[in-house]
């Protein structure tokens, strides 16, 4: 039975093919996860009834189940609707510096495993590709699901990638540069090969389950080892035609400043990255130093840590404000590991940008954006490559 009702669910994700009333609503809530038929309505465009008629028969095919889901406060479960959860599955992985992360979800939203196999900084793609498949198969096995049911593979890649799936030069991948994901991987998973940069994974993270969830327009600011982030625009991520929209650490603050990776000079990320960050307070502590070691010691009051985020979210704060004049959002959300350090770095960051950008407080209506922490700063990319496969976003092809 789950293999017939995954099997029917392949074509219906795919929006390649007709596009149906029923492909929408399947489509919807694959996106979206347990959802009313007003909702999806609104998502879809279709009329209630039709939504009705569709969800019915869809749940006497067993593909879609009722579910219960409750509002805060007192008062009656509300009745909603989800894809089966044995209607299939789907995997994130990260291909990050020196690890590899795999996360496996159902089509209902619910992550079933989540792990990180830790790899040498300069791991090769074949080495990549034995790892993942030997960690999939594993995953599979200890949870007695079939294989079959595996509806796509999304990858989130530290480095930018083309819409076709070629890596393009990048500093935490070095050795992957015109690297074809979809040639490397799709030949040994034998699945469907999604893929996207992992600040744009990590921005649909944040709109699907996290900080971002009821906004279609907002940027992703990833404050990270690197600097990455993300520009999302009626419910889509903006990756440009060679797929480096929203390289926000990449912007040049100063063309006669020193030189980035990149091959430019003065780039934001030499100014508030935390490779930068962690290279001062290790010479200042004459010992290697992680991030969240660096962060503990800085919200236990050492000034001189203090000092280095006020000065990064400062950079930060004024490369933001030149996107904030650009491209006027409402939201941004600051995700990465510095953006643990809470107000912090928060807080530096508002009042920079407010300094720095053309519309100020107080100028009137939408004059002040939030800024919100990210909900996912552990496993946002392999969550939002998880999302790349139940919205069938960055399919290779």
């Amino acid at each position: 039975m789950a293999n017939m009702i995954s099997g029917g669910l392949h074509g219906l994700l795919d929006e390649r093919q007709v596009d149906t009333p029923v492909a929408r609503v399947v489509r919807a809530l694959s996106g979206h996860g347990a959802v009313s038929a007003a909702q999806i309505a609104r998502t879809t465009g279709l009329a209630r009834s039709t939504v009705s008629t569709i969800l019915a028969d869809l749940k006497r095919s067993s593909l879609v189940v009722e579910v219960e889901t409750r509002s805060p406060g007192i008062g009656r479960p509300a009745l909603a609707h989800s894809l089966n959860p044995e209607a299939g599955t789907c995997l994130g992985v990260h291909l990050g510096r020196n690890e590899i992360r795999v996360v496996l979800a159902d089509v209902a939203h619910s992550v079933l495993a989540d792990i990180a196999i830790p790899l040498e900084s300069n791991y090769r793609p074949e080495k990549a590709t034995r790892i993942a498949k030997q960690a999939i198969d594993n995953i599979y096995k200890e949870h007695s699901l079939p294989y079959s049911g595996l509806l796509g593979v999304g990858f989130a890649v530290s480095a930018p990638i083309t819409p076709s799936g070629k890596i393009m030069r990048g500093s935490q991948l070095p050795g992957w540069q015109g690297v074809d994901l979809r040639a490397t991987f799709e030949p040994v998973l034998q699945k469907p090969i999604f893929a996207d940069n992992e600040s744009n994974c990590a921005a649909l993270a944040e709109m699907m389950w996290g900080a971002a969830a009821g906004f279609d327009n907002f940027v992703l600011f990833k404050l990270d080892l690197g600097i990455g982030g993300a520009i999302v625009a009626n419910g889509k991520v903006l990756t440009g035609v060679a797929g480096t929209a929203g390289e926000f650490g990449h912007m040049v603050l100063d063309p006669r400043g020193d030189l980035c990776s990149c091959g430019n000079r003065g780039c934001l990320e030499l100014y508030c990255s935390g490779m930068a960050i962690l290279g001062v307070a290790e010479r200042r502590l004459s010992r290697s130093l992680g991030m969240a070691e660096f962060i503990k010691i800085a919200q236990g009051g050492d000034v001189g840590f203090q000092r280095l985020l006020e000065d990064a979210a400062e950079a930060a704060g004024r490369g933001l404000a030149t996107v904030g004049t650009i491209i006027n959002p409402g939201l941004f959300v600051i995700s990465g590991s510095l953006a643990t350090a809470g107000e912090l770095i928060m807080a530096p960051i508002r009042s920079t940008y407010a300094r720095h950008t053309l519309v100020k407080p107080g100028d009137g209506e939408g004059a002040n954006p939030q800024f919100v922490t990210g909900k996912f700063l552990e496993n946002d990319n392999c969550m939002g490559a998880v999302g790349l496969v139940l919205r069938h976003h960055g399919r290779l092809s």
